[in-house]
């Protein structure tokens, strides 16, 4: 009897199982901790490009300070910007300070708020 392309496909490559139900799938265990990991991925990456844009800042800021040459105008437009990259860095670590606190007397985890689970049946 003549092998179909089939058969040989699954000599040459072997037995492709299809992925359980409770297995992980593309990362995600399921669809509502899907949501949970895709949220939670969404805020590093909110901080993330927050964290570059105050560094970006003050690498700008720091280049309008140089570059002043000594009029006081854009000295202190430099370092208002300098100091308003600072406040927002320290609010962004206040944010992650305040949900380790809340998550630690509400759910009894310190990172329940950043890595939350949903329990499902």
């Amino acid at each position: 009897m003549p092998e179909t392309g089939l058969s040989i496909g699954n000599k040459i490559f072997g037995e492709i199982k299809p992925p359980s139900a409770g297995g992980k799938v593309g990362g995600y265990e399921s669809s509502f901790s899907g949501l949970s990991s895709f949220i939670k991925n969404l805020i590093y990456l909110i901080f993330v490009v927050a964290g570059l844009y105050a560094l970006l800042n003050f690498i700008m800021a720091g280049f309008e300070f140089i570059g002043a040459g000594g009029d006081s105008n854009k000295i202190t437009s430099a370092w208002n910007k300098i100091w308003q990259s600072l406040l927002g860095l320290i609010i962004m670590i206040a944010a992650f300070a305040l949900a380790a606190v809340v998550g630690q007397v509400l759910f009894d985890r310190w990172d329940f708020i950043l890595k939350p689970t949903i329990p499902t049946p």
